[in-house]
């Protein structure tokens, strides 16, 4: 996911910049994708597939200059594909029913919502010290225990856990400020 990611990225930073081959490779590399993407949420035919691939590109290609270079690309493809997606079933007035057994692979196939969510969390994480970023990824991210952080860190147990419980502390802060600016 991570190289497909910086491969996309890669293309459009080139593309943007005025090479031709890159566009090309990009948009063929995002056909791609769209096509995997709109099958496995469609249960139309093939007609209705590409053409949603060929309205995603359409307006991949027209907002190309509102991509933010400093972000990850595939959340904003996702973000594309899942309008048109929208606009495409309204049009059609379908709703859409699977199967339960079948939702959990429909909704592991949509990696935006995870990168959206990776991306929410460095930017929370920036705010704090070095130190306490790395030992938040070790224990909650990474699952490394406490002790195996203390170990690498050169450190106490208890130095990582107060360094953790007050980096969390201090995350969770600066959540509820965001959640009282988003309400005013």
């Amino acid at each position: 996911m991570l190289a497909a990611e910086a491969a996309l990225k890669a293309l459009m930073l080139t593309a943007l910049a005025g090479d031709k081959a890159a566009y090309r490779a990009l948009l063929e590399a995002t056909g791609s994708l769209l096509r995997r993407y709109y099958g496995r949420r469609l249960a139309g035919g093939v007609a209705d597939v590409e053409d949603l691939v060929q309205e995603a590109l359409i307006a991949i290609h027209s907002k190309r200059d509102t991509f933010d270079t400093s972000q990850p690309l595939t959340p904003w493809l996702y973000a594309i594909a899942r309008y048109k997606l929208l606009d495409h079933l309204r049009r059609r007035r379908i709703r859409v029913t699977i199967p339960l057994e079948d939702a959990g692979e429909l909704l592991a196939d949509d990696e935006s919502a995870a990168a959206d969510a990776r991306l929410d969390l460095e930017k929370l994480l920036a705010n704090l010290p070095a130190g306490t970023q790395e030992i938040i990824r070790a224990v909650k991210i990474e699952g490394q225990t406490t002790s195996e952080v203390a170990d690498r860190k050169g450190k106490s147990e208890i130095a990582v856990r107060v360094g953790l419980h007050r980096g969390l502390k201090a995350l969770g802060e600066k959540l509820r400020e965001g959640t009282d600016r988003a309400d005013r």
